[in-house]
């Protein structure tokens, strides 16, 4: 059920399936309900669970097959993806890790620059 909690019901809605997906409740190449089925369960109209879906899908966690429904991705398909998240978290850390260490140099020039002029 959608909470009034100030957040988007249809975002409340794709973290609730995303979860369901990444927890095994949705398992790959399985149908997602209806969006009717969906607009009851979570007490919400057709045009936000449209919306959920529709951020699902630019996610790549589902796939809508015209005339047969909304599945959600095979395996491979999430594994690639999960590939890319792995990586784009090493990525930030990098940037990190960067980031604090040209702080710390930045912060030691002023004082090597007092020591010469002394």
């Amino acid at each position: 059920m959608v909470k009034k909690t100030g957040r988007p019901g249809y975002l409340q809605i794709a973290d609730e399936l995303r979860e369901r997906i990444r927890g095994g409740l949705l398992a790959p190449g399985e149908p997602l309900p209806s969006t009717a089925q969906l607009a009851e369960q979570f007490d919400a109209s057709l045009s936000v669970v449209k919306m959920a879906m529709g951020i699902l899908r630019n996610e790549g966690l589902v796939v809508g097959q015209q005339g047969k429904g909304v599945f959600v991705r095979e395996d491979d398909q999430l594994a690639q993806d999960g590939d890319l998240r792995a990586e784009v978290t090493a990525l930030r850390s990098a940037v990190q890790d960067l980031t604090r260490r040209l702080e710390q140099m930045e912060a030691a020039l002023p004082a090597a620059a007092r020591k010469a002029g002394a």
